[in-house]
């Protein structure tokens, strides 16, 4: 794109809302806010049209991550370590990297800890929506040497004249390059935040077909080198608007919550750590109650296990809750037997395994629907409808927004929409506020 498009597209994005901005909350904790936009959002597609969209990018980064766990299983006994990563996420994420700054529009990746961007001079580079990052016109660039920490941290690192990485995710994109230190800018010339000293990757060769027209990731998991990482932050949190919502942003805090939002009371779960998946935030699911019925699943079906798999991970890069098969059947039959709407035949139209027909003239709030109550340790997340029936008038549709996956479960963001999703690095917690997130 060109500069004139990429600067009319920051002017726009500044006119809704700060990209980021430096808010004063909990008293006297600083929080950086970063305002993310869905990567559908500049499309014209209805929710469900939006979802299936997003099911085949879930899928492949669930099949990344079981790949990575069947490779790491084989390699248990030897030096060499497979990276797992997911790279494709739902969210995008506006800041600026360099001294002057270049717009940096990224994806945010919960589930993986690298932050890289494209850089000249590119050997091979995809076509990207801001400036591709010339180190050559920064003041406050410099190369990380092999001794140094940031190269010691990344693993895969070789070193020759530089420290070297490559990193591959489950969309097909890949990056390889060098690893480097930059100051990341925050918000716009009013009000503006810059950090130094941030160990990011430099890309010079580069695939993305999935990146969705970002200009690289920004990784927020749990490895030495993502960002909540570097910043040295106690905690993070985001709060994702209605998919196809219309007012309002999504936004992601670096810090502490917004002081709008009432956290001290909040009802928590234990972050739980696995040591063959180190980069992910899993939290311990033990039941699943639709209406009134505890459902017959053992725990067990959702247990983390020695070898790494089972589990459940909090993810806001997959839009669907994907639960392991066995638990998604009971989940499935409880839900024929209590939705009091016929059977829809036109699954194909929205990707999704259970879909209803939508009455004649009846609209998506006069439908009933059985209540759904996923049951963590020390904590009952009770979703309200949309954020688990996706419902499209106009194919007269309403369809269950979980399906089947094997391997492990994942938490989707159509179920963590409209919630203030707190991550507590130092407690190891994980909160869910119910939260009109266009609203903060």
């Amino acid at each position: 794109m060109a500069d004139s498009a990429t600067s009319s597209l920051l002017v726009i994005l500044l006119l809704v809302s700060p990209l980021l901005c430096i808010c004063s909350s909990q008293g006297s904790s600083t929080t950086f806010r970063v305002i993310l936009t869905h990567i559908d959002a500049d499309l014209d597609l209805s929710p469900l049209q939006v979802i299936k969209r997003s099911i085949q990018r879930g899928k492949q980064r669930h099949r990344k991550f079981l790949d990575g766990l069947e490779l790491m299983s084989t390699q248990a006994s030897s030096d060499v370590r497979t990276r797992v990563v997911g790279g494709d996420g739902e969210f995008r994420m506006s800041l600026s990297i360099g001294t002057p700054p270049v717009p940096f529009l990224a994806i945010m990746d919960t589930g993986s800890d690298l932050i890289w961007t494209q850089c000249q001079p590119c050997k091979t580079c995809f076509k990207q929506p801001t400036p591709i990052f010339d180190p050559a016109e920064s003041s406050s660039f410099a190369n990380v040497s092999c001794s140094s920490p940031v190269c010691k941290k990344w693993a895969d690192s070789k070193c020759g004249r530089s420290c070297e990485y490559s990193n591959s995710y489950g969309d097909g994109t890949s990056t390889e390059g060098f690893l480097a230190t930059e100051t990341f800018n925050f918000g716009g010339s009013d009000n503006e935040s810059s950090v130094p000293d941030i160990g990011f990757g430099c890309g010079v060769n580069n695939e993305g077909p999935g990146l969705n027209h970002g200009a690289g990731i920004v990784g927020l998991g749990r490895g030495p080198l993502s960002l909540v990482s570097q910043i040295h932050t106690r905690q993070f949190s985001y709060c994702l608007t209605s998919i196809g919502g219309t007012n309002g942003s999504s936004s992601l805090f670096l810090g502490s919550a917004p002081s709008s939002v009432q956290v001290s009371n909040a009802s928590t779960t234990p972050l739980l750590e696995n040591p063959v998946l180190p980069t992910f935030y899993y939290i311990s699911l033990v039941g699943i109650s639709v209406g009134r019925n505890r459902l017959p699943i053992p725990p067990s079906w959702f247990q983390l296990t020695s070898d790494g798999t089972g589990g459940l991970i909090v993810d806001s890069g997959t839009t669907i809750t994907l639960l392991t098969e066995d638990a998604y059947d009971v989940l499935k039959r409880a839900f024929l037997e209590q939705t009091k709407l016929a059977l829809s035949d036109s699954s194909d139209h929205s990707g999704l395994d259970l879909c209803f027909n939508l009455p004649h003239g009846k609209h998506a709030k006069q439908i009933a629907v059985p209540e759904l109550t996923f049951h963590f340790t020390g904590l009952d997340l009770a979703l309200p409808p949309e954020n688990y029936m996706i419902v499209d008038e106009n194919l007269g549709m309403a369809c269950l927004a979980i399906a089947p996956a094997g391997g492990f479960s994942t938490l989707g963001n159509i179920q963590q929409q409209n919630m203030l999703v707190i991550h507590n690095l130092e407690q190891k917690t994980m909160s869910f506020i119910p939260t009109d997130c266009a609203k903060l």
